[in-house]
């Protein structure tokens, strides 16, 4: 019997050890991965990141129709009436307009108001029929594009705008 408890004992010892052993590397490997972690991401450059403003001004200036293209949101949606056959219709355009470079951009930004009305007449003077049909949309892209293209050569010596995009078009 003093044997037998001698042995129970001895696994006891065996198994608590290799148990705490087991549980010791855990806690270290734990403990290195989270400071090897910690390190990777304190550790980063001192240099700043270079901004997107920072390119254009460093980029040499190059022409036009090989500078990427610049999206120049219209900061509302354009919303007017148009006289239809049975009953009058409300329209809602959101527009964004197509520019290359960053000297348009700004061109453009300026004269936001400038364009905005520009906008507003080519709209308003379309009808129910033409704002229907795909083709008719298509026209008043065109339309839209040469009255603000128009306007913006009158300010600013340069056609600016390289396209009218309506990123939202409702018809009720």
């Amino acid at each position: 019997m003093a044997e037998a408890e001698n042995e129970n004992l001895e696994l006891n010892e065996t198994k608590g050890g290799k148990s705490k052993l087991i549980i010791i590397i855990v806690a270290v490997v734990v403990l290195l991965a989270g400071g090897g972690g910690a390190a990777f991401f304190l550790m980063g450059s001192d240099e700043p990141e270079p901004t997107a403003a920072a390119e254009t001004a460093a980029a040499p200036q190059i022409d036009t129709s090989t500078q990427k293209a610049i999206y120049v949101g219209m900061p509302r949606p354009f919303v007017f009436n148009v006289a239809g056959d049975v009953r009058d219709r409300l329209v809602q355009i959101k527009v964004q307009l197509m520019v290359r470079g960053a000297d348009n951009e700004n061109h453009a930004k300026a004269h936001l108001p400038l364009i905005e009305g520009t906008l507003l007449s080519v709209f308003s003077s379309a009808t129910e029929d033409e704002l229907r049909t795909e083709v008719g949309k298509t026209e008043l892209r065109k339309k839209s594009l040469q009255a603000v293209q128009k306007a913006m050569n009158e300010v600013a010596s340069v056609p600016v705008v390289e396209a009218v995009l309506f990123t939202g078009f409702v018809l009720q």
